[in-house]
């Protein structure tokens, strides 16, 4: 009895915050200057576009841009997104929205602009950690001549700058006091994508190693940890199957965890499967995503909130954004 209590928990642990489908995908399109997009999926495999393939959320801060869109449920019964707002920002965007339909007014959170060199926060995810209560945001950040032992003279911006990343973090519980960033996670190569699912006892974030030299690698690990604030141990060896992929998401439906991510030299998504975390099968034309998605994020919703996205009309989803969740 016992181990079957364990395994219904591993099981709704790692389709949070509800546990099974149907689920929401959030997506960007080309750089992102449109919005964020919503797509939806019953068995995982199969995702079509809400709101005839328009954007839910303009984008209004920062950069003026949407990317890596992360969304998720929480306790509060609140859906609460992030996502890049620019190439070379100093912070991200969020909004709230009880509905993923109408949304409130998008902030710009400011998390790097204590460290003066910081060159940019990219794809921002967030997590409800139930043992300390509290959200955890977390992106990847370049600060020049932090981490000097793995800078890559082949990945720079277009100031020139080696980007050598690494993942950094905030905390809040209300959306109002935000900690002050701090370094999460320094894996000793260059980090970007990090995302994190719960597993029963244990917590899993699944990252892209950004390594351009003398080796691209350009691949998704697995790293595990006890809490979700870590530490987290990085394995060895990639889950994916292919390289030049990146923005891992993952969740589980039935027994499998399914991690998708954006192989974006071939302009697609792929994605592997796993029961053990141990093997890892590819999927291939079984995966149906929207014609264009770029990095985005999967959440299980409750079934009235898809019926209430199923019945948007695909020419009034791009303008219902204010006088939302504050």
């Amino acid at each position: 009895m016992l181990a079957g209590v364990v395994l219904l928990a591993l099981a709704v642990a790692l389709a949070e915050p509800r546990g099974g489908g149907p689920w929401v995908f959030s997506y960007f399109l080309d750089n992102g200057q449109d919005g964020m997009h919503l797509a939806h999926s019953r068995d995982g495999l199969t995702w079509t576009a809400l709101g005839g393939g328009r954007p839910f959320l303009a984008p209004t801060v920062g950069g003026k841009l949407i990317r890596d869109p992360c969304i998720i449920l929480g306790p509060d019964n609140v859906f609460h997104a992030v996502w890049t707002t620019g190439w070379y920002e100093q912070g991200i965007g969020i909004a709230h929205s009880k509905d993923l339909i109408t949304w409130s007014e998008a902030a710009f959170l400011p998390v790097m602009v204590h460290e003066r060199k910081a060159v940019n926060a990219w794809a921002p995810e967030i997590f409800f950690d139930d043992e300390t209560g509290q959200y955890l945001i977390f992106w990847a950040t370049t600060i020049p001549g932090r981490f000097p032992a793995t800078d890559e003279s082949g990945s720079v911006n277009k100031a020139g700058i080696a980007l050598n990343h690494r993942i950094y973090r905030t905390t809040t519980r209300d959306f109002k006091d935000y900690s002050r960033a701090e370094l999460f996670l320094d894996p000793g190569f260059n980090v970007i994508d990090a995302t994190i699912a719960r597993d029963g006892s244990r917590y899993l974030m699944f990252l892209k190693d950004e390594t351009l030299r003398p080796e691209a690698r350009k691949d998704i690990r697995l790293a595990v940890a006890d809490h979700a604030l870590g530490p987290y141990v990085v394995g060895p060896e990639p889950i994916s199957k292919n390289n030049w992929v990146e923005g891992p998401t993952a969740f589980r439906a039935g027994q499998d965890l399914f991690v998708l991510f954006d192989a974006y030299t071939r302009k697609r998504y792929e994605g592997v499967r796993s029961r053990d975390l141990k093997a890892w099968a590819a999927l291939g034309a079984e995966l149906e995503m929207p014609p264009g998605a770029r990095h985005g994020s999967v959440v299980a919703v409750p079934e009235k909130i898809l019926k209430g996205l199923l019945a948007v009309e695909p020419a009034g989803a791009a303008a219902v954004q204010k006088n939302g969740v504050q």
